[in-house]
């Protein structure tokens, strides 16, 4: 086990090592305090075996997936995944990936989770725990890797094949930011609190890892080799690093510094809002982006600066990257990524499919990789700006593709305006100084770009995020007064005054220590020992809370403990707890030692945009689908579903609820669950599908059909329909239905039947087809040769009438000319030649014949007579059968 410094590192065979600290400037930080985490499990999908080698690509990039929480090896040059890496228990949950030709570590957001793996092997070789949320980082370059604790102002170098500590740490004040490398090996951080910039140079790796050579190595530690002053203290900075040195913005006066070598240029702009920058710049063009204004900025030491505005609505923009002379705006609420060339015409859109979120835009190996971790589609471009659209998911490693979450509810922009006045404005004297420090301003509407301090003639302006300042220089026992307000796009707004304060030499002691603890109402308790008043009464405490690159006042108290009430601070992200001591006189010690990270938390939101919808296909069932909801500081584990007094428990934003009524309204509720507990519920009411029912609406016949019409009322469901009459069926369309092959002149009842998940219903009723008739045709042959067919039909003769299809079957009777006969249907037997007596039936000559006979209606039973002596009504042609069926 190697103890890192920033928790533990499992490794194999290795033996604990104690990490050690070194001062700064006299300040004195805690240790972040981590825990063992065991190491994780991985699956390679499509490959046989985790230890399976892998060729390591140099035009490669490892992206991140969050539906599938999996990691996918993008080829640059083929656009396409090569090795996709499950990640136990990721699902969901926002990812820091660093990453070089060997090394992979990945910090889970939502976890706190660090993991190294050995792309030689792909093999995990070590796993540590720092405190989850924003506020700690890793940066990884060569075989070069720190992790940077933000809040708590320590940087460290770690040995990226074990995580173990390579020498000291580096201590700076609380509240950095930035810690990423530059082209020239150094990582680069902002001292906010400072007005300063810090670059450190790594130790050399030792050639065994801490597992088997013990941690450090050679025994040698990282070290600052550079600090540059690049604004006041208390200002807002943020960085983006460059191919040599590295950039500064100062949010606080719009003012962007750029640090190479021996040079500092300071570059005045007029930006329109809250600048922000990419974590890594290439080239010597640097893109500010005011992402509210949707508006970019470009820096060139070769040129004026130029600006250009990005098309599209919202304030969802991400840092515009710079990309072989071309500039890449990536809007997260589109998922558009707008691209530029350098006079700043757009000459491009790359869409990103169903990016639904955010996207992460990074420059490795000669390309530039576009990845949405919330889809399945990423996008490579190379330096001549030629895109490839990735599929990460490619050959469907994990099955069928996960259903996109429902978007999130529209929100309507607030009005805007100048900004409110701060709130508490409090000051508190030292040694010839005051402390003032102030609850945030409301911004109303537009984003507050910094606060302005006056008092004693002075104007001090601060960083939108730090809200509190230090003056120095003043008189003890002098009363000074001080006014604060804060400024945003509109103007400035109104001022508030502070307490009178009187600087005084009687101060206080500060407290010796420090505690924080996150409870799961939101609110934090933050503890310290009585400090020593140095003869005088302790009156109060005021406690500063710490994050990632701010500083603001979280309370007083006359105890030794704060409460800070839930929502002060921002679930999800790590803050730190400096407390200072006021005595009866109002003298302020300095602050204490910074306290343990915490991560603030309460319960989850209430899932939006729930949606109960009916499942056609199954009786008692309904389906929810609803968005995941706000995690508010820990990740959500499980969603709790209650239906109808069922209540079941899914780890999706998707439930199937089984068990419930036939045609029931059901109000379903779903919660949110996480370590604090249940959240908010959203309900939602969905029906069941219910049993259905049929109407006929009529119905009609032809001689050997029925036709029936009905409505139906689906009950909700998938409906299927039939119609039964006489013993035959059709199915088919639900309205109406035909069933043939029926005999004509025949009454029939009919049923229709409509079946769905719930049951069945029938709608009967009856239809005759109608009847076929013909005539019996006896005419005197006058024409004959034969002088008894010149008067046998006048004789009262007529045509037979048989039992069968034959003469010899038996005479039923004779039919005279003229009798009107109904047909049944049509068989054949005997061959009739008789065409004397039916002139223009079959043919003149006498051998010819009709092998065909008709079934008839005959006194009340069936009988049959030759189709030689019958004509059927409604034919034109006495040859032609017509409409009569077939028997």
């Amino acid at each position: 086990m190697v103890t890192t410094g920033i928790g533990t590192a499992e490794v194999a065979g290795a033996s604990p090592v104690k990490g050690r600290k070194l001062k700064r400037g006299g300040i004195v930080t805690i240790a972040t305090v981590l825990g063992l985490v065991a190491a994780m499990g991985l699956t390679i999908l499509g490959l046989g075996a985790a230890d399976h080698a892998v060729a390591s690509y140099d035009a490669s990039s490892w992206l991140w997936s969050s539906l599938r929480s999996e990691m996918a090896r993008v080829n640059g040059v083929t656009g396409r995944v090569d090795t996709r890496l499950q990640i136990p228990k990721g699902q969901g949950h926002k990812m820091q990936v660093s990453q070089t030709d060997r090394f992979l570590i990945l910090r889970d957001l939502t976890t706190g989770t660090v993991s190294s793996l050995d792309l030689a092997t792909l093999q995990i070789t070590a796993t540590t725990k720092t405190v989850a949320g924003v506020g700690v980082s890793v940066a990884l370059q060569d075989d070069k890797a720190f992790v940077v604790d933000a809040v708590q102002g320590v940087v460290r170098q770690l040995d990226p094949r074990s995580l173990a500590p390579i020498g000291e740490a580096v201590h700076y004040p609380p509240g950095l930011t930035g810690g990423s490398f530059d082209g020239g090996g150094n990582l680069w951080v902002a001292v906010p609190s400072e007005g300063t910039v810090s670059a450190v140079t790594a130790a050399p790796l030792p050639d065994a890892p801490a597992a088997s050579g013990g941690a450090g190595g050679s025994g040698q530690s990282p070290a600052i080799v550079r600090t540059v002053d690049v604004a006041d203290p208390s200002h807002d900075l943020t960085i983006s690093t460059l191919d040599d040195g590295v950039a500064v913005l100062n949010r606080t006066t719009k003012t962007l510094t750029t640090v190479k070598g021996d040079d500092k240029l300071a570059t005045p702009l007029t930006l329109d809002g809250l600048g922000s920058l990419p974590p890594r710049t290439n080239g010597p063009r640097v893109p500010v982006t005011v992402p509210d204004a949707r508006h970019v900025w470009v820096v060139d030491p070769d040129k004026p600066v130029h600006d250009f505005e990005v098309p599209g609505e919202g304030a969802k923009l991400e840092p515009a990257v710079a990309w072989a002379g071309r500039f890449y705006a990536a809007d997260a609420s589109t998922g558009t990524v707008y691209v530029f060339d350098e006079n700043g015409q757009l000459v491009n859109k790359i869409e990103i499919k169903g990016a639904n979120g955010p996207l992460e835009l990074e420059v490795r190996e000669n390309y530039l990789f576009i990845n949405a971790p919330n889809s399945q589609n990423a996008t490579v471009v190379d330096d001549k700006h030629e895109v490839r659209t990735v599929d990460k998911y490619a050959n469907d490693v994990l099955g069928g593709d996960p259903p996109p979450p429902p978007p999130p509810p529209q929100k309507q922009d607030p009005p805007v305006g100048k900004p409110g006045a701060p709130r508490s404005v409090v000051a508190t004297g030292g040694n010839t100084e005051v402390t003032v420090g102030w609850r945030s301003a409301n911004p109303n509407g537009a984003d507050i770009t910094k606060y302005v301090v006056e008092g004693d003639g002075k104007t001090i302006e601060v960083g939108a995020s730090q809200r509190s300042v230090k003056i120095t220089g003043l008189v003890n026992g002098q009363e000074y007064r001080f006014s604060v307000h804060a400024v945003n796009e509109k103007g400035a707004g109104p001022k508030k005054q502070s307490n009178p304060v009187v600087p005084t030499s009687e101060v206080p002691d500060p407290p010796a220590s420090v505690t924080a603890e996150a409870k799961p109402d939101g609110t934090v308790v933050v503890k310290w020992p009585a400090a020593n008043g140095q003869g005088l009464d302790i009156r109060k405490y005021t406690v500063t809370a710490v994050a990632a690159g701010a500083a603001a006042p979280a309370g007083e108290s006359t105890s030794t403990e704060l409460v800070v009430p839930a929502g002060e601070l921002e679930y999800g992200n790590q803050y730190a707890f400096q407390v200072v001591s006021v005595n009866e006189r109002g003298g302020a010690s300095t602050a204490s030692p910074v306290s343990n990270s915490v991560v603030p938390f309460t319960v989850p939101d209430r899932p939006a945009s729930l949606d109960v919808t009916t499942v056609k296909g199954k009786a008692g069932t309904l389906n929810a689908v609803w968005a995941a909801p706000a995690e508010n500081g820990r990740p959500i584990t499980k969603y709790v579903v209650d239906a109808g007094g069922n209540r079941t428990e899914v780890t999706g934003t998707s439930a199937e609820i089984t068990g419930l009524g036939e045609g029931a309204n059901v109000t379903v509720k779903v919660r949110a669950v996480n370590e604090a507990g249940e959240g908010a519920e959203a309900s939602a009411t969905g029906r069941t599908v219910a049993t259905p029912s049929v109407t006929v609406t009529g119905s009609s016949a032809t001689v050997t059909a029925v036709t029936v019409n009905f409505t139906v009322n689906d009950g909700g469901g998938n409906a299927t329909c039939s119609l039964d009459v006489g013993g035959k069926t059709a199915n088919g369309d639900c309205g109406t239905l035909a069933v043939g092959g029926l005999t004509p002149g025949t009454t029939y009842n009919f049923t229709v039947t409509v079946t769905n998940a719930a049951g069945s219903a029938t709608g009967t009723g009856s239809r005759a087809t109608p009847a076929i008739f013909g005539t019996a045709v006896c005419i005197n042959n006058t024409a004959s040769t034969d002088p008894a067919q010149h008067t046998w039909c006048s004789e009262g003769n007529g045509m037979g009438i048989y039992n069968g299809t034959n003469m010899r079957s038996g005479t039923a009777g004779r039919a005279g000319n003229g009798t009107r006969i109904e047909a049944i249907c049509h068989t054949t037997g005997e061959g009739i030649n008789d065409y004397v007596y039916n002139p223009g039936k079959m043919g003149t000559n006498p051998n010819d014949s009709t092998n065909v006979w008709i079934r008839i209606k005959w006194q009340g039973a069936e009988r049959y007579i030759s189709f030689a002596w019958f004509n059927l009504e409604g034919v034109g042609d006495p040859d032609e059968l017509g409409s009569l069926p077939a028997c």
